[in-house]
């Protein structure tokens, strides 16, 4: 890094180049990136220890370099972001296609339990974002941006959302969101596992039988959503087909309800709904196989190029003035989940070594994701114990039935402030 400044200042001013990428040259430098950010996560382990993604470790590099080259007055790079839209409808109908009611009856009462505080979470979090907002002087929608967009959302909702609060006239919303999604995560690997910890010896919860192979847990609770992958052209491009017809029949609804009732519904909310139904309809008539090794091959996928492209766009000159405010609303976010989960969640939960477990989880995607969820709740059971119910619902929680809740909350603020 001292190199390259020193270069950097060695060629200010001397010339300055724009550079324009077309949408081919984008997507292969998003590639790129995205190869680079998994490298950079495997040589440094502390990225790896706060599961920060790999899109987001080689977008907010190249995001970096492209501030210096500009500030520097050597360059400045433009790209063709198209293809953005595209890529997270993509990824979000795959979550949709993975939403199946029989799922559900596996958790029993406890799995309800959790769902419902997730969507009191997200409603919560909406609802201090926008306070936090006028407190701090900006747009309502800048500061919804740092809710449940960005905390239980993640990067995904922050910069699919930005898009559509940014067709509404209010600049910078993306970049806003990418940034609290990012302190979130580092926030979520911070906090949720201490928690569990101190819920578990303050109230000397009974210890289980030590298990570390907890993902395996997870990974077979998961499985039984899932059918036996017989990888072939014909396979893949099933699944495709569906994931394309759920984009277009989603887009198609989506245009009618904003021309008919000037209400905005993004394309994604439909698109999700749409496969929501497909799947479980094809659970019942056995419609087609839907390969789930496949259909998560192409979300990783998906996500990945699409994250990496919205964190290389950002442009950090214009989101500097707004760095006060995201970690003034961002730190709040997370004083006030630790406070719920410890006062509210681990009791209605049960106040035991399970609860106190779900906590540690809760924390992990309530401000970051559900690889933090599971990274936390492994953390707390190797020290501990197992709690193969926490492993059963947090992940099925966070990772499909959320959306359930965080989809019309969010709207419904948006549509409020808009």
């Amino acid at each position: 890094m001292a190199y390259l400044l020193a270069i950097l200042v060695l060629f200010r001013g001397c010339f300055f180049i724009i550079i324009e990428l077309n949408i081919l040259q984008t997507l292969i430098l998003a590639i790129f990136m995205l190869l680079i950010g998994s490298i950079v996560k495997e040589k440094v382990s502390v990225l790896d220890r706060f599961c920060i993604p790999s899109p987001v470790i080689g977008g907010l590099l190249f995001c970096i370099l492209n501030l210096l080259l500009k500030f520097f007055n050597i360059c400045t790079i433009t790209m063709d972001t198209s293809l953005m839209s595209f890529f997270i409808s993509f990824f979000f109908t795959i979550v949709g296609l993975s939403f199946s009611f029989s799922l559900i009856k596996k958790g029993g009462k406890d799995l309800f339990k959790y769902w419902i505080l997730c969507g009191i979470l997200s409603f919560c979090q909406n609802l201090l974002a926008v306070v936090l907002a006028k407190f701090t002087g900006i747009h309502p929608l800048l500061g919804l941006m740092c809710g449940t967009i960005s905390m239980e959302g993640g990067h995904g909702y922050a910069a699919s959302f930005g898009f559509t609060i940014e067709s509404l006239g209010v600049a910078n919303a993306s970049s806003v969101g990418i940034a609290s999604a990012t302190f979130g995560l580092i926030f979520a690997g911070l906090l949720g596992g201490p928690v569990g910890k101190f819920l578990i010896e303050k109230n000397n919860l009974k210890y289980n039988n030590i298990n570390t192979s907890l993902i395996k847990t997870y990974t077979k609770n998961i499985s039984l959503t899932r059918n036996s992958s017989t990888l072939n052209s014909t396979s893949f491009l099933e699944q495709i087909l569906v994931v394309f017809l759920c984009i277009n029949i989603g887009e198609l609804i989506s245009n009618i309800i904003y021309t008919s009732t000037n209400i905005l519904i993004p394309t994604i909310s439909v698109c999700i709904f749409i496969a929501v139904i497909f799947r479980n309809s094809n659970d019942k008539f056995k419609i087609l196989n839907l390969d789930f090794d496949i259909l998560n091959l192409l979300s990783d996928i998906s996500l990945g190029i699409f994250l990496t492209m919205a964190l290389m766009s950002i442009d950090l000159f214009k989101l500097s003035s707004l760095f006060g405010p995201i970690i003034i609303i961002v730190v709040s976010q997370a004083i006030f989940i630790v406070l719920f989960a410890i006062f509210v969640v681990y009791k209605v939960l049960g106040k035991n070594l399970d609860a106190a477990i779900m906590v540690s989880g809760l924390i992990g995607h309530g401000l970051g994701a559900t690889p933090n969820a599971l990274a936390n709740m492994s953390s707390v059971c190797q020290i501990y114990g197992e709690s193969k119910k926490a492993f059963l619902i947090v992940p099925l929680v966070a990772a499909f039935l959320l959306d359930v809740f965080t989809m019309p909350c969010i709207l419904f603020f948006i549509n409020i402030f808009s």
